[in-house]
């Protein structure tokens, strides 16, 4: 009998533990179904960086693509560069406002030749040049306010202008474009608008009425200067076309004369007497040898 009770006994636990053992694997199938069919411990992280690296996402209620829009209109508005500063017609602008780096246009450049290419080539005179960029930078902002005032001036003089009312249009606009400030930036000297037989440096008093003529020929010479540093510039206005030579004359002579003064060599002849100097001439070789 108690080997019959014994038999009952562990029966009776191997099914218990049969019991067990289904009931623990039921309840690992079911957390294994609601993960996916995978094991929770098995599972991939998710990609914490996606949202970093996706600003354009919809994360959020579309508030990423609201601030990724927003950050490209800043960087288009930050790329765009305003235009250069154009002139006005009527000029009115100052020069210096045209040009901000503050450097001015050059302008033409006549480069030395034959005996004078030594200026040139020489390293001490080449250290002087660049010793006078300042100066230099300042004549160009002189030149480049007459460049303006006389290409504005031509565009409108015609017969029946008081020559009063000329010159007072000229000298404003010089005012205005140069910044005139005392000593420092302003007109040179008196415009000189002499007529016919008058050769030069005639400039109508305050109430003066006299008027531009279709036959007249009018030298017109004015001056801007920055420092004291002066850029005179004239030329001859006439509209019958019959002093159409004459102009064009002139024009040859000026040119002739800026390049024989540029390619000639010059001698300096000085006349003294007990230490103080009474003549000085300049020659050039040519002159010498002719």
């Amino acid at each position: 009998m108690a080997g019959g009770s014994t038999d009952a006994a562990t029966k009776e636990m191997e099914a218990l533990h049969v019991g067990q053992t289904k009931e623990t694997d039921e309840i690992l199938k079911k957390a294994s179904d609601s993960n996916g069919g995978a094991p929770e411990a098995q599972s991939p992280p998710p990609p914490a960086d996606d949202d970093d690296a996706q600003v354009d996402g919809p994360s959020e209620g579309g508030a990423g693509a609201s601030a990724a829009a927003k950050k490209k209109k800043k960087k288009s508005k930050a790329k765009k560069k305003k235009d250069p500063l154009q002139q006005t017609d009527p000029p009115s602008i100052p020069v210096d406002e045209l040009f901000p780096s503050g450097d001015f246009p050059e302008g033409e450049i006549q480069e030395y030749k034959d005996d004078n290419l030594w200026r040139t080539t020489s390293e001490e005179k080449r250290e002087q040049e660049r010793l006078q960029k300042p100066m230099y930078n300042s004549v160009r902002r002189a030149a480049e306010v007459h460049r303006q005032v006389r290409k504005y001036m031509r565009s409108i003089i015609k017969p029946g202008m008081l020559m009063m009312e000329l010159c007072e249009t000229l000298e404003n606009m010089v005012r205005k474009l140069i910044k005139e400030n005392g000593l420092q930036a302003g007109i040179a000297f008196p415009t000189g608008c002499s007529l016919n037989w008058v050769a030069a440096h005639w400039t109508p008093n305050s109430g003066d009425k006299t008027v531009l003529q279709y036959d007249d020929v009018m030298k017109l010479d004015f001056g801007t200067h920055i420092d004291g540093h002066i850029v005179d510039c004239a030329f001859t206005v006439a509209f019958n076309p019959m002093f159409d030579p004459l102009l064009q004359a002139t024009r040859d002579a000026t040119n002739t004369g800026i390049k024989v003064i540029l390619h000639t060599s010059f001698t300096r002849y000085i006349l003294t007497q007990n230490g103080l100097i009474y003549y000085q001439m300049n020659a050039s070789h040519k002159q010498l040898c002719s």
